[in-house]
C-alpha cells in the first residue's frame, strides 16, 4: 500500500500535463459541448424548470469571497426557496452554526450559484445569479416558521439555469438505500470537536446532547 500511494504522489507532483488555458482543455476535452448540453440553459426559470425547485428539499449555495470559495447547504420542506418570478428566488436564512461564511462572502462579492437536488430525481438543476442580503422584518416575517422569522432572505437574480444529466447521481447511487451508511461507522460531530479542538469540548456530552439541541433549534 506504501508503495501504491508514493507512486499516486509521483504522478500528482507530474505537472508536465496540467491543462492550463482553454486551448489545452479543448485538445483533452475536443468534442465539445454536445447541441443539447447548450440548447438547456435559459436566462430565467422556465416554467418546466420551476417544478424542480418546488419539489426540492436541499440545495448547496456557492459562494465566493475574499479567502476564497464555499459551499454550504441549504435544506427544508419542498418548495423552501420560493420563486418570486421568471427573474427572483427568494432564499430564507434558516438557523444555522451562526458563522454566516455564505453571507460575509455575498456582502463581498454578490454572484452566487446554486444546485438543487430532489430526493429519488437523478437530474439535479442549476442555478447561477447574484444575491443580496434583506434583513427587512416584514419580508423575514413572511417565511416564519413556528413563529420564528430568519434573520435574513437572500434575493437572488437569475442569469443562467439549466439541468444537469443524471451521470453522477447514477454513478454514485446516492438514492440507493443499500448505500446508505451507517452513522457510526463514521467519527461523529462530539469526536471531531474534541480532538480539533484539544480536549477543548467534551465530545461525549457534546454528542449525548445533539439531536435534542438541533431539534429545538430548527428555526
Amino acid at each position: 500500500m506504501a508503495a501504491e500511494l508514493q507512486a499516486l504522489a509521483a504522478l500528482v507532483a507530474d505537472r508536465s500535463a496540467d491543462l492550463l488555458d482553454d486551448a489545452a482543455l479543448r485538445r483533452a476535452y475536443p468534442t465539445g459541448p454536445g447541441e443539447t448540453s447548450l440548447a438547456k440553459v435559459a436566462d430565467h426559470l422556465h416554467p418546466l424548470y420551476r417544478p424542480y425547485i418546488e419539489a426540492s428539499p436541499f440545495a448547496v449555495l456557492a459562494t465566493l469571497g475574499p479567502e476564497g470559495l464555499d459551499t454550504s447547504p441549504r435544506g427544508d420542506g419542498p418548495g423552501f426557496v420560493h420563486i418570486l418570478d421568471a427573474h427572483t428566488l427568494l432564499l430564507p436564512d434558516r438557523r444555522g452554526n451562526q458563522r454566516i461564511d455564505s453571507l460575509r462572502n455575498i456582502a463581498f462579492n454578490a454572484q452566487v450559484a446554486l444546485l438543487f437536488l430532489v430526493p429519488g430525481v437523478g437530474e439535479t438543476l442549476r442555478v447561477n445569479g447574484t444575491a443580496r442580503i434583506s434583513a427587512l422584518p416584514a419580508l423575514c416575517e413572511r417565511f416564519a416558521v413556528d413563529g420564528k422569522s430568519p434573520a435574513s432572505v437572500l434575493v437572488i437574480s437569475v442569469r443562467s439555469v439549466f439541468f444537469q444529466c443524471a451521470r453522477a447521481i447514477k454513478r454514485s447511487e446516492l438514492w440507493n438505500p443499500a448505500r446508505h451508511v451507517a452513522r457510526d461507522t463514521l467519527p461523529s460531530p462530539g469526536s471531531l470537536l474534541q480532538a480539533l479542538s484539544r480536549g477543548g469540548v467534551d465530545g461525549a456530552a457534546y454528542d449525548a446532547e445533539l439531536q435534542e439541541r438541533q431539534a429545538r433549534t430548527l428555526y
